[in-house]
């Protein structure tokens, strides 16, 4: 039988060893500047133990191979990883013609494995090998031993470096698997980059990283944020947010969610997907000028991440129009730093629908009564109620008023929580109900409000309760609650183990029984307010030390603690000290300087000591 003379495209598993000098090798480095969570291939360490290879003739042949010459599947393995290998070899060489730099070589070529397999088997796949047969691509460069072997090895690269160039994309989309994207995320991207150099590309990436994810912010603070923005938002969006929106549903889908926002491994190449723009704009004449600006207006560049990744549209807009959108902030007295520090909480704000919003909200508190000053203290405060319906937000107004929480009292309650405003009616219902329940009637439900109103955005399981809990725990009967916590409603929003077990220990410590205590707590519940070391040591001391009295003075006039040390106890003691006059805490600071001076300076005291 007549052996066909038809040539055939030289596969790699009909390749085998022969000594040969070593190939061409690869530089390996540490240094990636381009890190991201795929494992690079090890095809640079295994280079050095790969021996030059020879085709194998008798396997050449068109005829079937039978079972008796077909390779196992353990060497079809072994021959489709070594052409794999040399394949990301041809990638290196090939970003090297580029201008990469030997770091970024090393690091892309190892990291797009889909681009190497594509690449691989579009060699592979060729019908017509003549063509680019290794002949018409070796040079005079090229080292051989004179029998053809260096040449087909060499040959196999450049056959791949050649599909390389005829892919057209200048090695965009092995970058951009690099980055984390898919292969087909990476050849659409790379098309809408196609006007791009590879190079000044490489150089931008790292700075939009840098820009995006260096400095102090912490994934999961950006998640919390991002989430809170997402639930406060109830009102029609415009574009931006939108897209914004579209971004962050890419990163909840993926394990960690919205946690992972800040971490450029998990969300950079969504970031990319959902803005390919991003990497058309020009680094030193459009992107360094905004965050330039956005320095100016309070955001440090090392929370440049907070703003950005939470509304990334805002890196496409020119200075004019942030700057434009940040002086309408000026309306609600926002001066030095305060858009800053708005834009960290909610860089919505430059959006049009917040815009638009704005000045709606701002109606409905003229409408309401409340000074302009409380309102505008209230949204540098909480600027996510700018993403609030003005419906949805009379509802809370009607639910504050029915507490008799209006006009001027009103604009004190958001002035000091105003994320009170952002909370379901039920919710804020339940709470009232709670207290309720605890032995407050409405009237003084509603000044407790006046009082302490975040008390009325807490959770009542994990903050009202637990501190109930904790006053019952330390002595305080269920008829004593209503009376301990209208004096001091902060007491139900004070952390347990950082505020108050670490007080009421420090007054044991002293020498004071639980019993004693709770007495006190009883009789004046901002006790368990004061700081230990601005309050509790400096008064006892002096009361000890210096008054010469005992700790059971302060059991029976525990409000001792609320007077100033250096404006009213010291002065009050001296001069009674000079006249010679021994009295109680209670009469020496419970009376007005005119009592006091009627009592003990202006008339003869029956105090005094004979």
């Amino acid at each position: 039988m007549k052996m066909s003379t038809k040539s055939f495209p030289v596969l790699t598993h009909l390749i085998v060893p022969s000594p040969s000098p070593k190939p061409h090798l690869i530089p390996s480095t540490s240094s990636h500047f381009l890190s991201f969570p795929q494992n690079p291939l090890p095809f640079t360490a295994n280079v050095h133990h790969h021996k030059p290879f020879k085709i194998n003739p008798l396997l050449c042949s068109s005829s079937t191979n039978s079972s008796n010459n077909a390779p196992s599947d353990q060497s079809q393995s072994q021959s489709q990883s070594h052409s794999l290998t040399l394949t990301q070899q041809a990638i290196y060489d090939y970003l090297s013609e580029l201008g990469i730099s030997q770091e970024d070589c090393a690091f892309i070529s190892s990291n797009s494995p889909k681009y190497a397999q594509m690449l691989n088997d579009s060699v592979q796949d060729l019908e017509e090998w003549k063509s680019w047969s290794s002949s018409s691509v070796s040079n005079k460069n090229d080292v051989g031993n004179g029998d053809g072997e260096e040449s087909v090895l060499i040959g196999f690269k450049e056959k791949v470096v050649r599909m390389a160039k005829e892919k057209g994309d200048n090695g965009k989309v092995a970058f951009l698997e690099s980055l984390g994207l898919s292969l087909s995320s990476a050849i659409s991207i790379a098309r809408y980059l196609s006007g791009e150099p590879l190079p000044p590309l490489i150089h931008k990436v790292k700075y939009m990283k840098e820009i995006f994810f260096s400095g102090s912010n912490t994934e999961r603070t950006l998640g919390k944020n991002a989430r809170r923005m997402m639930k406060h938002l109830s009102i029609p969006l415009d574009e931006d947010v939108q897209q914004t929106l579209a971004f962050f549903e890419k990163i909840e889908a993926r394990r960690g969610g919205l946690d992972m926002l800040g971490s450029a491994d998990a969300s950079f190449r969504y970031l990319v997907e959902s803005f390919p723009r991003l990497l058309l704009l020009s680094a030193e004449s459009h992107v360094k000028p905004v965050v330039d600006f956005l320095e100016i207006v309070g955001v440090p560049k090392d929370c440049m991440g907070n703003v950005l990744l939470l509304f990334p549209p805002l890196i496409f807009w020119n200075i004019k129009a942030i700057r434009t959108k940040a002086l309408a902030f000026e309306e609600i007295g926002a001066v030095d730093n305060d858009v800053g520090k708005m834009l960290l909480k909610y860089p919505w704000i430059l959006s049009t629908s917040i815009q638009e919003n704005y000045e709606e909200i701002l109606s409905v508190f003229n409408e309401e009564k409340v000074p302009k000053l409380s309102v505008d203290r209230a949204i540098r405060s909480w600027p996510h109620l700018l993403g609030c319906s003005t419906s949805k937000l009379k509802l809370m107004l009607d639910q504050l008023g029915e507490l008799g929480v209006e006009n001027k009292k009103l604009g004190q309650v958001i002035a000091k929580s105003p994320q009170l405003l952002l909370r379901k009616p039920q919710e804020f219902r339940q709470v009232v109900s709670f207290l309720e329940d605890v032995g407050f009637d409405r009237e003084n439900v509603g000044r407790i409000l006046g009082r302490c109103p975040e008390l009325f955005a807490s959770n009542i399981e994990r903050t009202l309760m637990k501190k109930i809990d904790f006053l019952i725990g330390i002595g305080i009967s269920k008829d004593h609650l209503p009376r301990t916590i209208k004096k001091y409603p902060e007491l139900l929003v004070s952390d347990v183990d950082r505020t108050l077990l670490p007080r009421i220990k420090y007054l044991m410590e002293m020498g004071l029984s639980k019993r004693d205590i709770a007495f006190m707590v009883r009789r004046f519940s901002p006790l368990l307010g004061y700081s230990i070391d601005e309050v509790f040591r400096p008064k006892l001391a002096f009361l000890l030390n210096t008054m010469e009295k005992s700790l059971q003075d302060v059991v029976a006039y525990p409000r001792y603690f609320s007077y100033s040390l250096e404006k009213k106890i010291k002065p009050r003691f001296w001069v009674l000290k000079g006249r010679n006059i021994e009295c109680s805490l209670e009469e020496m600071l419970g009376k007005n300087d005119d009592e006091f001076a009627t009592e003990f300076l202006l008339a003869p005291s029956a105090h005094s000591h004979q």
